[in-house]
């Protein structure tokens, strides 16, 4: 396998409309789908859509692990033209991270609990209900597909941070709450 390069904030292929994978049994997809998850796990992420190793194409690759689940772990996953739509209206803020925006972290709401479908490497589908950290990850990697970065999805741009910064930005929110 081969570890890919990350297209990096400011590149063009990380603001395209993604294209649908025509045949997810094709070798190639399943060659990129293994050099998505080494390189995911080699930078080491939780999630990686094929337009950061640019390809304009609609999948990603996640997983969750024991660290960050809340009791649901999740192994390397391949999900291929996937749909998400959120349960509920109920949405959370959390920190987000991403592979293409190196160094730095933000707060980002996102819906608490979402269904996801799409088809796996032998064109078998794929549905699952996910929550909490799950269901963050596959936010942010599908708004990859669209050509949305989580700052994006930002509300407050007071609450980006460098990653060694992000203390001092959840103090300042812990202050903000208790002046409320």
């Amino acid at each position: 396998m081969a570890l890919l390069k990350i297209a990096r904030m400011g590149h063009p292929v990380l603001r395209m409309v993604a294209d649908p994978v025509p045949d997810p049994t094709d070798p190639e997809i399943r060659r990129l789908a293994a050099d998505m998850i080494d390189t995911m796990m080699d930078a080491p992420g939780v999630g990686l859509a094929a337009p950061q190793v640019h390809e304009s194409l609609r999948m990603i690759v996640f997983r969750v692990p024991s660290d960050r689940s809340g009791g649901e772990v999740v192994a390397p996953t391949v999900l291929i033209n996937p749909v998400v739509e959120p349960v509920g209206d109920a949405m959370a803020d959390g920190w987000e991270g991403c592979l293409s925006i190196p160094g730095m972290r933000g707060i980002v709401p996102r819906f608490t609990r979402i269904r996801y479908r799409g088809v796996g490497l032998e064109g078998e589908p794929v549905e699952r209900e996910a929550s909490g950290f799950h269901a963050r990850v596959i936010q942010h990697e599908y708004d990859h597909l669209d050509g949305i970065l989580y700052i994006d999805r930002m509300p407050d741009l007071r609450y980006l941070a460098f990653n060694e910064m992000a203390h001092h930005v959840t103090e300042a929110l812990e202050r903000e709450k208790g002046e409320d």
